[in-house]
């Protein structure tokens, strides 16, 4: 089990001549989890994080990171922001530089680098986030999504331990709120803590490890997200709805359908409780294979070539870099979001599939073929992809 990185103890907040936002609030925080905190407006969610970089001052109890107490002197919240980075709801209100390079630097500038170091950890900041090139334009003429995403940047160019996000897909469409969902998933896999306030249950139902339900600056319910939102008490109490998904599983349950009783996190799960339902199968001989494309690594000046010899192929792309591929290259991508789950999907009907993802990524990829094959005993194949004219070299060994 991954160590503690913050934790709270019995802590409260009450605003200057107004309510008690915190009462009585304890919970720890393990590195490399993603964290869910739910409830409607006015639970107390944005207090509660912004406590967790010293933004905000409990009036009793006690913040703690890495196991120290948080100390509120400016020297020692200068280093707790560094590793604990903020994104606001509202991007405008963060952003503050006239160009999109002087706004991500502002914080390694702050923390002292040099010139070089500021320029290294703005280019990196800006790969990752998918705006290379975005570094003379001016905030005021990007896109809601866009200026989202250079909050995000000017929060990574200090290299943070944890990452936490306040609504980060508030007043975005749904392709956006995918994007920012798809990099949040990418960086916790490179090893970051990420914790965001959300009242969406759609959205923290399937990506949390797990959910903390809030409701009047108190915890309801805090556990993994089939227990937190299984608990239908709980949800109701908090003014949230459940969770589709689990919706559907108790109407089943309640109409004496035979289903398991692990709730699903996914559709592929929901699937697979159907086919147990109707005792059928998928009408497959055998899995589809699924390619993967390392978009960061792997030779693609064959893929054109590849692709068409494989016109039946469909193709999903997962993380900035990889989308941006497609958009660059034509490519169609047939999924954009669900990339893994819905290949899996495919090849259980005996359809290949290829997925384009960065680096980071790959290793997810077999993590979650190998997992659902250990849960459901189907083996499908996952390949690395392998230029034309070294296809004979393929194999399914996966990424060392």
């Amino acid at each position: 089990m991954s160590s503690i990185i913050l934790e709270a103890r019995d802590i409260r907040y009450r605003y200057p001549r107004g309510m008690e936002a915190i009462r009585g609030i304890s919970f720890h925080i393990r590195k490399k989890e993603k964290i869910a905190l739910v409830g409607p407006n006015g639970a107390g969610k944005s207090t509660l994080l912004m406590m967790l970089n010293g933004m905000v001052r409990p009036d009793t109890g006690m913040m703690l990171f890495d196991n120290q107490p948080v100390l509120y002197d400016p020297a020692s919240l200068r280093i707790l922001r560094k590793r604990v980075g903020f994104v606001l709801q509202n991007p405008d209100r963060q952003i503050i530089a006239p160009t999109v390079y002087q706004d991500v630097a502002f914080g390694p500038t702050n923390l002292g680098n040099n010139e070089t170091e500021v320029r290294e950890a703005v280019t990196r900041a800006l790969r990752h986030v998918g705006l290379e090139g975005f570094e003379r334009r001016p905030p005021h003429q990007l896109s809601g999504g866009e200026k989202k995403r250079v909050a995000i940047a000017g929060v990574l160019a200090m290299d943070p331990d944890v990452l936490v996000l306040d609504e980060p897909t508030s007043g975005l469409d749904p392709s956006g709120s995918e994007d920012i969902i798809e990099l949040l998933d990418e960086l916790n896999h490179e090893g970051k803590t990420i914790i965001i306030s959300t009242h969406d249950v759609e959205l923290a139902y399937p990506w949390a490890d797990r959910a903390i339900l809030m409701k009047s600056g108190r915890i309801l319910q805090e556990d993994i997200p089939e227990v937190a939102f299984g608990n239908y008490e709980s949800v109701r109490s908090a003014h949230l709805s459940l969770p589709i998904l689990l919706e559907l599983h108790r109407e089943l349950q309640e109409r004496g359908f035979p289903v398991q009783e692990k709730k699903p996190r996914t559709i592929l799960d929901v699937m697979h409780c159907i086919e147990q339902l109707v005792q059928k199968p998928s009408g497959r001989k055998g899995p589809g294979r699924i390619t993967v494309v390392n978009v960061d690594g792997d030779d693609l000046d064959t893929l054109p070539g590849w692709r068409s010899s494989r016109g039946s192929t469909a193709i999903g792309a997962m993380g900035t870099r990889a989308k941006q591929y497609a958009e660059k290259s034509g490519v169609r991508l047939d999924f954009t979001y669900g990339v893994i789950d819905k290949c899996i999907l495919k090849a259980l009907l005996g359809k290949d599939t290829m997925i384009l993802t960065t680096g980071s990524m790959v290793a997810r990829v077999y993590q979650r073929v190998n997992n659902y094959g250990t849960e459901s005993g189907v083996h499908i194949p996952v390949l690395p992809f392998v230029s034309e004219k070294n296809d004979a070299d393929e194999n399914t060994d996966g990424p060392s």
